[in-house]
């Protein structure tokens, strides 16, 4: 910085040499210091003497205070044909995920000075450089390294250590400088980031069955510091580009409280203590709902918490593909166009997941993966799976009804398998192994879904949302009534909706399908509604609604209150019509 020589009087043991002269001669540096001052005032240069206590670096390993030299050392050009340039626009073609790590590391190697790559150890990876005896010239050489490399594969790493130089030399090797046959060999080591820093090359070069560059390099935040740095380097220095086509950084394992884990604490929960109470499942799960941006907490609680989800997730499943158990997709699939509007309208929201799954995968958003997957399994249930029930339990088995929705179960469950592979990848890969019909020998072998063209177009679903928005407003009428004691199951419930402009219309166009869709015995649309109890609707004002109990007989078979059961009937007019059926086949 200042244009001085360099000038380091003291050898490798931390004993002055004799440039300092003979009185300070092979002493040790600390036990000189009152010579020095004596030194210094007999001179008359010595204008101020005192002691003060300060922070000063120690060895790790022996506690001792650190003696400073400078040394000669090999360095890494940060800026030799143009490496810095280059490697700042190599940064710009790679994803950075988060997007903030582009800057992190963007601003470390652009301000950084070239990078000092050897160490002063006794053990490591050894800099193949060797030095003549006679003038001291170092002798770097491709020819040279690609022997003692060839040497190493054949013996070993620790050959630089047990061989001298003549033996791991080519024979005939002579100094380019001076003729000399005689030589030492380089002592010191490369630097730990240099090591891994190359590993792209070590690695996914030299495997057939891998590629260069990677396509993700996963690590801490603290790697724009370390690995993806030297990287990156290493790699536009020798291949001319980053190794790697995206850096995704992740934060560190806490607590529930956010503390670091540390044994004084008693805070930290060991994986293989996870898998051993919860399963690996679990485990896979809470890697896969945190948002890895931040420090990612785990606690009982926790983990508690996706056991919880995991169950539904798993119940989910359970459902469909026990509902499968006499379906044969070749046999008994109903095509496209035979499918009901509500199967249709259930692909539609098939299609969001898969969509939004599928976009999140390709962005590394995992928690976004996550909560797709278990709100869809949490609302289907609540809607879809609930209403399907009676059509699965109570319709004719072969009759199109349920054969619709069969195939549309099985389409969902398909899905979601594979879709959810790679997080429960045992439980995907169980229920894949009892999914009926041809299909790859295991879930990860097969393809990720793509959006189903069966679903409703948009504007239909979109009357679909209309019509649950109203859905809402019954449930909580009958909510209501449940509470007062007037009703316990929906089935008990007859239900009168008066409702105006697109709600009535929308009401009416479903009108044979509103028992169904509402869970109830009977839905009855009327001009006015009289008497106590009636509801208006909050979100949908334009309905009012009253709940009544049913008044009729219940049906053995699928539960409805029907005015056909009683009498000469043991069950109502539809069961009687599928029973029919059913024996006639």
């Amino acid at each position: 910085k200042y244009g001085l020589d360099i000038y380091a009087p003291v050898d490798h043991k931390g004993r002055f040499t004799g440039e300092v002269g003979d009185e300070l001669a092979g002493k040790f540096v600390f036990d000189a210091n009152a010579d020095v001052n004596r030194m210094l005032k007999r001179a008359g240069a010595l204008l101020y003497e005192s002691e003060i206590a300060h922070s000063y670096p120690h060895c790790w390993r022996c506690k001792k205070p650190i003696v400073f030299r400078a040394t000669n050392q090999w360095f890494f050009g940060i800026d030799h044909a143009s490496l810095r340039k280059r490697a700042l626009e190599e940064i710009d073609r790679v994803q950075w995920i988060p997007s903030w790590g582009r800057n992190r590391i963007y601003s470390m190697i652009e301000h950084r000075p070239d990078w000092c790559i050897s160490r002063q150890r006794f053990w490591g990876i050894p800099i193949v450089v060797f030095y003549c005896k006679g003038c001291g010239e170092p002798l770097i050489s491709a020819n040279v390294i690609s022997h003692v490399a060839y040497l190493v594969e054949q013996h070993g790493a620790d050959i630089w250590y047990e061989w001298d130089a003549g033996r791991l030399l080519p024979e005939g090797t002579e100094c380019p400088n001076c003729g000399g046959e005689e030589f030492e060999k380089e002592r010191d080591i490369l630097d730990v980031w240099f090591d891994s820093g190359v590993s792209h090359a070590a690695v996914c070069e030299r495997n057939p069955q891998l590629s260069w560059p990677c396509d993700l390099y996963l690590e801490g935040s603290d790697q724009h510091r370390g690995w993806f740095h030297s990287s990156i380097l290493t790699a536009v220095a020798t291949r001319g580009r980053a190794p790697y086509k995206a850096v995704l950084t992740h934060g560190f394992v806490v607590d529930g409280q956010g503390r670091k884990m540390s044994k004084m604490l008693g805070n930290v929960i060991p994986p293989e203590d996870v898998i051993k109470r919860y399963g690996a499942e679990i485990l896979r799960l809470w890697v896969s709902a945190e948002d890895y941006r931040e420090d990612i907490r785990i606690s009982d609680e926790i983990l508690q918490r996706l056991v919880e989800a995991y169950r539904r997730i798993r119940n989910t499943f359970r459902f469909l593909l026990g509902n499968l158990y006499d379906f044969d997709p070749r046999r008994d699939a109903v095509d496209d166009g035979e499918l009901l509007p509500i199967d249709r309208f259930a692909l539609y929201e098939l299609n969001r997941l898969i969509d939004k799954v599928r976009r999140a995968y390709e962005s590394y958003d995992l928690h976004i993966v996550y909560h797709a997957l278990h709100n869809y399994a949490v609302n289907t249930s609540a809607f879809y799976l609930d209403v399907l029930k009676d059509r699965l339990y109570v319709s004719a088995p072969n009759s199109r009804a349920r054969r619709s929705a069969q195939t549309t179960l099985y389409r969902i469950l398909s899905a979601m398998l594979r879709l959810s592979a790679p997080i429960l990848s045992f439980t995907a890969e169980e229920v894949w192994q009892l999914l009926p019909g041809d299909k790859p020998e295991s879930v990860f072998l097969s393809q990720f879904p793509d959006p189903d063209p069966a679903a409703l177009p948009d504007e239909e679903a979109n009357r679909w949302y209309e019509l649950l928005r109203i859905r809402d407003e019954v449930l909580r009428a009958m909510e209501m009534r449940r509470k007062e004691g007037l009703i316990g199951n929906s089935l008990e419930a007859i239900v009168d909706i008066r409702a105006a402009g697109w709600a009535k219309e929308l009401l009416e166009e479903f009108s044979s399908d509103l028992w169904e869709i509402f869970i109830v015995s009977e839905v009855n649309l009327v001009d006015m509604i009289e008497g106590e109890g009636i509801v208006r609707g909050e979100d949908v004002p334009e309905v009012e609604i009253r709940v009544r109990r049913a008044p009729y007989e219940k049906c053995p078979r699928c539960w409805v209150y029907s005015p056909s059961v009683g009498g000469n009937s043991e069950v109502c007019a539809r069961c009687q019509a599928v029973l029919e059926e059913m024996n006639a086949t």
